[in-house]
């Protein structure tokens, strides 16, 4: 802490036996226990070390993310048990999960990751892509995904996505140029002020997504460890012109499927069928 803080309060949620606290968000997150049970609780309202704005920003940002876990509540999403103004700041309670992040933050984690079957790695992109319909069908934009929102349990065998804090509601517009994000993940659109950002942004998330997780973000045909297919449907995602991309996820994952990036069951069951 740049100044001391009483954080005491965190007590009552039980157990304290992890700490996230290098972070420049503003928030510190903590994972609780209790009779057993566990929870991730994310806190804004303490003068962190990392954060150069004012708690009362972070304040305000944590509370806007609310109602976003609220609605795009989904099965592969980490789930938002309650919040509450707590300890002169604010609190949302999650749900603890085992699972480990993808990002190059974590060395072992993404080492696990990339020894994973094919097959295994295929189906945690599905899941990252049925999210991410779920998000344009509830009318949102994903902002700021990246491998760091990526976690899979190895021992359930489930996706688990995370830190979805900045996805909002279309229509969205780039009122900042650069936006927020890591720049392996962002469309051409993201880094220009005024334009829209909308499900077509999006897509070019989806194949950027791919490139990283399958090919460790090289885009050529040489470094593509997939059949050609999927790599042409991850290319034509990753377009720069908007108008080479496909129009939308749905029409992404039918291609995608249809190319071999999961089985007849998998494509029919994601898309409703």
């Amino acid at each position: 802490m740049k100044t001391p803080f009483d954080l005491s309060f965190v007590s009552g949620y039980g157990r304290v036996f992890k700490i996230f606290d290098d972070q420049d968000s503003g928030n510190i997150c903590f994972g609780v226990e209790t009779d057993g049970k566990r929870l991730f609780i994310k806190y804004a309202g303490a003068p962190t070390q990392r954060y150069d704005g004012e708690p009362e920003d972070a304040i305000g940002r944590l509370k806007a993310t609310v109602p976003v876990y609220q609605d795009l509540a989904h099965p592969h999403l980490v789930r938002l048990l309650g919040a509450e103004e707590i300890g002169g700041g604010y609190a949302a309670v999650f749900e603890w999960s085992g699972a480990e992040c993808m990002s190059r933050q974590y060395p072992r984690s993404r080492k696990r990751f990339q020894q994973m079957t094919p097959e295994a790695r295929l189906s945690v992109f599905a899941d990252i892509l049925d999210f991410h319909a779920h998000v344009a069908e509830k009318g949102y934009v994903a902002i700021d995904f990246y491998d760091g929102s990526i976690m899979y349990d190895f021992s359930l065998g489930k996706t688990v996505i995370c830190d979805i804090d900045v996805y909002a509601k279309r229509p969205y517009t780039n009122r900042m140029g650069r936006m927020w994000g890591s720049s392996r993940f962002m469309a051409p659109e993201e880094f220009q002020l005024g334009a829209a950002i909308d499900e077509v942004t999006n897509v070019y998330l989806m194949g950027a997504t791919a490139f990283v997780l399958f090919a460790g973000n090289d885009r050529t045909r040489e470094g593509w460890p997939l059949n050609g297919d999927l790599y042409e449907v991850a290319a034509r995602a990753v377009c720069p012109e908007r108008s080479g991309r496909q129009a939308s996820i749905r029409q992404f994952m039918a291609e995608w499927f249809s190319a071999g990036g999961g089985s007849a069951a998998q494509a029919a069951a994601r898309d409703g069928g």
